[in-house]
């Protein structure tokens, strides 16, 4: 990719507060001793409590991403910054949501394999977390696109969701740099939510502040986005002695113009995208790109939808999957 002048630092971790080493031994006690434990705990008593085993994952969340980073937090909770260089960290769970029963509505734990008031084993088993993006002003939202150097998104779900493995999870960070040519889209899906959405709705109710924006995984708009992956690992036997395995793993320090986007699965293109897309390309790319995933110089060749109306995608996407 050919970046405009000047912008050709913008994704250069700040070396003076990348400060965290020895990271990964650290990324898998924290797992374990923040999140799998504790989990194992709640699922245990959730079985005689009836109630959720659900951990929340937000401030766990920063813990990680300081881990991934190599950047320190600040030690302000919700009212400065994430991380010591100004990063936004973003959490997202998708592990022990909430389900319910199709015959009585009734709401089902993710570790009950069967209705509690009807028996009915009929689940609609959700999968539809999503980050949300809050900006309630031209003030923060020229924060986040002008001052905040990267956002960085903590995503946990089930990597075998389709066969209903709930005993297996993954944990991935992207990050995104707004001011980076490489992500413009994100800005452009932030300008849009405040100019088209939120604008609109205070004019119309002034004492009801609006939704945030929701950013779905796996979506269009989130590849679009060109999230860079800088860790994942796959936990197995998660609510047992869990085995944490960690497949990617970026340096904190090294630039992350040198690491290529998550693919983009021709899964998340409408009818009309992939025939022009494949009109575009020629077909043994097309080809390649069915087998890999779309890579950013194909995704330059597509048009951001209507940002006001986002549709998440539940499946995953896995390399070989369409």
């Amino acid at each position: 990719m050919v970046l405009p002048p000047g912008r050709e630092e913008q994704m250069r971790p700040d070396p003076e507060r990348t400060t965290l080493q020895n990271n990964i031994p650290q990324i898998t006690e924290m797992l374990q001793e923040l999140i799998l434990r504790p989990r194992r705990d709640l699922a245990k008593w959730a079985r005689v409590t009836k109630q959720t085993p659900n951990v929340k994952i937000g401030y766990p969340g920063q813990h990680l991403a300081s881990l991934v980073t190599g950047v320190e937090g600040e030690r302000t909770g919700a009212r400065g910054h994430d991380l010591r260089d100004g990063s936004e960290v973003k959490s997202c769970s998708r592990v022990d949501q909430l389900d319910k029963c199709n015959a009585c509505n009734a709401a089902v734990a993710r570790i009950e394999s069967s209705c509690p008031r009807c028996s009915s084993t009929n689940i609609r088993r959700n999968n539809d977390s999503k980050w949300l993006l809050a900006v309630k002003s031209e003030e923060e939202l020229r924060t986040l696109l002008d001052d905040v150097p990267r956002v960085v998104f903590i995503l946990s779900d089930y990597p075998n969701y389709d066969e209903m493995d709930w005993n297996t999870l993954q944990f991935q960070v992207f990050e995104i740099w707004p001011q980076h040519d490489r992500h413009r889209q994100f800005s452009t899906l932030m300008e849009n939510y405040f100019n088209n959405i939120f604008l609109p709705h205070i004019e119309r109710n002034p004492r009801r502040t609006p939704a945030p924006k929701n950013f779905w995984p796996y979506s269009f708009q989130f590849y679009m986005c060109n999230p860079v992956r800088t860790f994942h690992c796959i936990i197995e036997h998660a609510l047992e002695d869990a085995n944490i395995n960690v497949l990617e793993y970026i340096d904190p320090l090294m630039n992350r113009e040198n690491v290529e986007p998550v693919p983009m699965p021709l899964s998340v293109l409408n009818r009309v995208e992939r025939r022009d897309l494949q009109r575009v390309i020629g077909h043994h790319q097309y080809r390649l790109a069915d087998q890999n995933g779309l890579t950013e110089d194909h995704r330059t060749h597509l048009t951001l939808r209507d940002t006001d109306h986002a549709n998440p995608q539940a499946r995953l996407y896995r390399r070989g999957i369409r």
